[in-house]
């Protein structure tokens, strides 16, 4: 019986192990999401599969974890995106991107930013001067003179461009800087000072 037992643990640790084998392939393996773990080998990013199966070449400069099905991937110093078939549907021309969060995705070119749509329209023109993601159906973006405040996903605003920074929501809640305090800030605009 002990022999059948020491068997059974030798041949399930080889199992484990082998595996797991083509992780060694490559220089960073990062969680699988939406089925594709982003890989890296000499400088050059890629997607496989949860058993090492490559189903995006590594012929990207950098790249982002999938989000909602869509990947931010950069060439040439500009950023774009794929689908989960590799297929690019943003083409590669963004100086900054963020992963796509409530159906939408930060984009920015200079000094300017808005938001791609997953098909990768253009959703919300790009008249900000700084974005960061939708959370909770807002996302905080910063005007031209520098202040922040919330807008909807058809681009309103929402609570007004007062604060001088802002994250997104999160559970129904943001947190908001205005002078040296930080608040959290419901969906109403109300704030609580935080401790």
């Amino acid at each position: 019986m002990k022999k059948f037992s020491l068997l059974l643990l030798i041949f399930s640790m080889g199992l484990f192990s082998s595996g797991q084998s083509w992780t060694k392939k490559y220089d960073r393996v990062d969680a699988c999401n939406c089925g594709m773990a982003l890989v890296s080998k000499s400088g050059k990013f890629g997607y496989v599969s949860d058993e090492g199966k490559v189903l995006v070449p590594l012929v990207y400069d950098d790249a982002m974890a999938f989000s909602e099905n869509r990947a931010a991937v950069m060439q040439d110093g500009k950023w774009g995106f794929i689908d989960l078939n590799g297929n690019e549907f943003v083409k590669s021309q963004y100086t900054e991107v963020y992963s796509f969060h409530d159906g939408l995705a930060v984009v920015g070119k200079g000094d300017a930013y808005g938001f791609v749509d997953s098909t990768g329209q253009v959703a919300i023109p790009m008249r900000y001067t700084n974005a960061r993601s939708f959370g909770d159906g807002v996302a905080p973006v910063s005007n031209q003179k520098g202040f922040w405040g919330y807008i909807d996903k058809g681009g309103k605003e929402v609570i007004s461009f007062r604060f001088n920074y802002a994250t997104s929501f999160s559970d129904g809640v943001g947190r908001v800087l205005m002078g040296s305090k930080w608040y959290s800030i419901d969906n109403q605009g109300k704030l609580t000072k935080e401790e």
